[in-house]
């Protein structure tokens, strides 16, 4: 019988990685796997996706078809996976989840994936809602802030989800470094709150515990606003967030400034290009240009310095 060729990602790996990610698809614009794997790629990183809806645009259009993908179909490609020996993973990545049993059969996955590879590094962006509105069910909530946070090495929520996770309230930079001391105490080892508004001012807040019991260090990246709504951006800082935690695993600011200087010459150039075409870029959320910011994504000059908290 003819030998099997090698999977080539598993024979040869790169020096990044093999990341599986589980998001949301759209057919349509860049948000969830769309906003996500390209850039990884980008990065040098192999990334299988495994799409949890696919959806013809996203939901923010007036209307939208598609199918959800249940809990058991995800084990159903975890378990066809399984079966080829294709289960060896170096990260794992999850963004926006719609339902407890769908999270759940996550749990499982992760805790398959490390019976393979014990270092697994999972990348949690745990999606609930934003500006303090819940944009999933409730019982969401308590599954990530008891079950998914102790698991995750690192985590990436907005100001309302660690108000969620934390169950105290986030309004200034004093707040964010303690909410990211409870998340440490629960799990992860790296915690960044993707946007905190201070003062009318965008903040980021960067923290990395290196060692059980020691004091984290932590940052802050002030950013400035851009008067638009775009869809994906969160999607796409988490998987810049993973890309450039991984090249520089013992400095997460440094880490920090690369993924929000790409974010942002993204950003910018979207802004740009709907303005060319005639568009008020303040009328609508907007998608963001991807594949039109490449350069911006492997090599951006770093614009926003991360600036230490003693």
């Amino acid at each position: 019988m003819a030998r099997r060729p090698p999977v080539l990602s598993l024979a040869l790996p790169s020096e990044t990685g093999r990341v599986l990610s589980i998001q949301s698809h759209t057919v349509q614009g860049y948000v969830g796997n769309k906003s996500a794997v390209f850039p990884l790629q980008l990065l040098g990183y192999d990334v299988d996706p495994i799409n949890s809806v696919q959806f013809s645009n996203h939901t923010g259009y007036p209307t939208f078809k598609g199918q959800v993908l249940n809990g058991d179909q995800l084990w159903d490609l975890i378990e066809g996976l399984a079966a080829n020996d294709l289960l060896y993973y170096t990260h794992l990545l999850t963004g926006y989840i719609g339902s407890a049993s769908f999270l759940s059969t996550v749990l499982k996955v992760v805790n398959r994936l490390r019976s393979i590879n014990p270092n697994l590094v999972y990348v949690c962006d745990p999606v609930m809602g934003d500006e303090g509105k819940l944009y999933v069910p409730q019982d969401l909530v308590s599954l990530y802030r008891e079950k998914v946070v102790p698991v995750a090495s690192m985590l990436t929520p907005n100001q309302f989800e660690v108000e969620l996770l934390t169950g105290m309230r986030v309004t200034s930079e004093k707040d964010g470094l303690e909410a990211c001391n409870i998340l440490h105490a629960a799990g992860p080892t790296k915690v960044v709150i993707t946007s905190m508004v201070i003062d009318d001012k965008l903040h980021l807040i960067g923290s990395h515990q290196k060692g059980k019991g020691q004091t984290p260090e932590q940052f802050k990246i002030v950013v400035p606003k851009i008067p638009a709504y775009f869809t994906g951006t969160g999607d796409l800082m988490t998987a810049l967030l993973l890309g450039w935690s991984n090249k520089y695993p013992d400095d997460l600011g440094r880490a920090a400034e690369l993924a929000v200087s790409s974010l942002q010459a993204v950003l910018r150039r979207t802004v740009a290009d709907y303005e060319k075409a005639g568009f008020d870029p303040q009328t609508s959320s907007l998608e963001i240009r991807l594949v039109q910011s490449q350069e911006d994504i492997r090599n951006p000059p770093i614009e926003y310095k991360a600036e230490k908290f003693n």
